[in-house]
């Protein structure tokens, strides 16, 4: 019988070098197939929802796999779990449709970024630090530019090719706890660093090196130096791919 196994998956990308698999380099996607193959008895190809780079953390990524083995989706999980090295966790399986595929089938993508206020021992791997003093009125205001049909080159990697570069973002606000800002955003597609580009651009945004207008100006131009740094990676988590 043939099967389509639906994975939701957690892990700490600070030992990864990104999802996709890469010749002798540990990523999520080599460690989960190594994993499936004794359990399954068959050679596996995991399809991911998203590409997280180097140092990009996941809390909601999801993923497939088609197989003729019997087991079912939980006592996989199981296997798996008991297989995987520390720093991944199988939360969900279950059968999925067979024209199910988690990168294509998505309808949008959640992320978010951590921005943590000063310095910090404890979350110094999981947030990105900064120390400068931020204004939150104008970060506020220069995000609510981002929502809505955009071109967002000016927030792609350069060298990146597509061919649209057309992104909705559905929602993109920033909470404040403490001394931690955390960035959420929502879009149907992301570019290669997109939201890395976004967040270093909005905080020059609160630093005062560019204004609102700037950011503005900066989006409008299509053009990726005019924008701002990128921020580490080890602040950004792929938190939900929505159906």
């Amino acid at each position: 019988m043939h099967r389509n196994i639906k994975l939701v998956i957690e892990y700490d990308g600070s030992l990864f070098h990104g999802w996709q698999i890469q010749p002798g380099l540990r990523t999520v996607q080599d460690e989960i197939e190594k994993a499936l193959r004794p359990i399954l008895q068959q050679k596996i190809n995991l399809i991911g929802a998203g590409r997280t780079d180097a140092g990009v953390h996941a809390l909601g990524q999801v993923a497939n796999f088609e197989t003729e083995n019997l087991q079912d989706a939980e006592t996989i999980r199981k296997s798996l779990n008991g297989i995987l090295p520390d720093d991944i966790i199988v939360n969900q399986t279950e059968e999925a449709d067979l024209n199910f595929n988690a990168r294509y089938s998505a309808k949008s993508r959640v992320y978010k970024y951590r921005v943590y206020r000063g310095r910090t021992a404890i979350q110094r791997k999981l947030t990105w630090q900064v120390s400068y003093r931020l204004n939150l009125e104008t970060l506020i205001q220069a995000t609510k530019e981002i929502e809505g049909e955009h071109d967002f080159t000016s927030f792609c990697q350069a060298e990146s090719t597509k061919e649209s570069n057309l992104c909705r973002v559905q929602r993109a606000f920033w909470q404040e706890e403490e001394a931690e800002l955390t960035f959420l955003i929502e879009a149907d597609r992301f570019l290669h660093n997109m939201v890395r580009n976004l967040v270093g651009t909005l905080i020059e945004v609160a630093r005062g090196y560019f204004s609102v207008s700037d950011f503005d100006r900066i989006m409008e131009a299509k053009d990726r130096r005019k924008a701002g740094p990128t921020a580490p990676a080890h602040g950004l988590y792929l938190m939900e791919v929505k159906y």
